[in-house]
């Protein structure tokens, strides 16, 4: 009688499998490159510190220091190109040192082809180096189930006006 009851949970389970997996479908890989048009200063920042130690001035370089961000994402270089979406969430200096940002990112689309659907970033940025790489780690909408990476790479920088223009290439895995 057990042998029965294994068989039939053996199948069961197969069956669930095959209609999950037909209901998905088949993996398909998106890469894409995007433009985060980030102003953390001026009269109109989308990027500010939110909060850190108590004395001293915050800075991207201070340990515990927590950045709160809604960057256009646009798909050009110029910050007058077409915005594709917004690029929301937290960046942590989290190494004693300050070369790492703990990045917790919400890329929300905007656009008609990608509209509600949203990819999750998430990793320790080695924000010093020239192209530093994190995780996709989610993703909804039309990219439900999304898993990948996203490398970033400050392409301009005008200190003066606090502006700087980061281009993100995108690869991932969706179904």
């Amino acid at each position: 009688m057990a042998s029965n009851s294994s068989k039939l949970a053996l199948v069961l389970l197969l069956a669930t499998l095959a209609c999950s997996q037909a209901e998905l479908g088949q993996l398909k890989e998106t890469t894409m490159t995007v433009y985060f048009q980030d102003w953390s200063g001026g009269p109109n920042p989308t990027m500010i510190p939110i909060t850190g130690f108590s004395h001293g001035e915050w800075s991207f370089k201070k340990f515990g220091t927590v950045f709160c961000t809604d960057d256009p994402i646009t798909e050009g270089l110029n910050a007058t190109s077409a915005e594709v979406a917004r690029g929301q969430g937290i960046y942590v200096t989290s190494a004693l040192d300050g070369s790492n940002t703990h990045v917790l990112i919400s890329i929300v689309f905007t656009n008609e082809e990608y509209s509600g659907s949203t990819l999750e970033i998430q990793g320790a940025s080695r924000q010093f180096e020239r192209v530093r790489e994190v995780s996709v780690v989610a993703g909804t909408g039309k990219f439900r189930f999304a898993r990948g990476y996203a490398t970033f790479e400050t392409v301009y920088l005008d200190m003066s006006s606090a502006y700087s223009v980061i281009e993100s290439n995108i690869t991932i895995l969706h179904y």
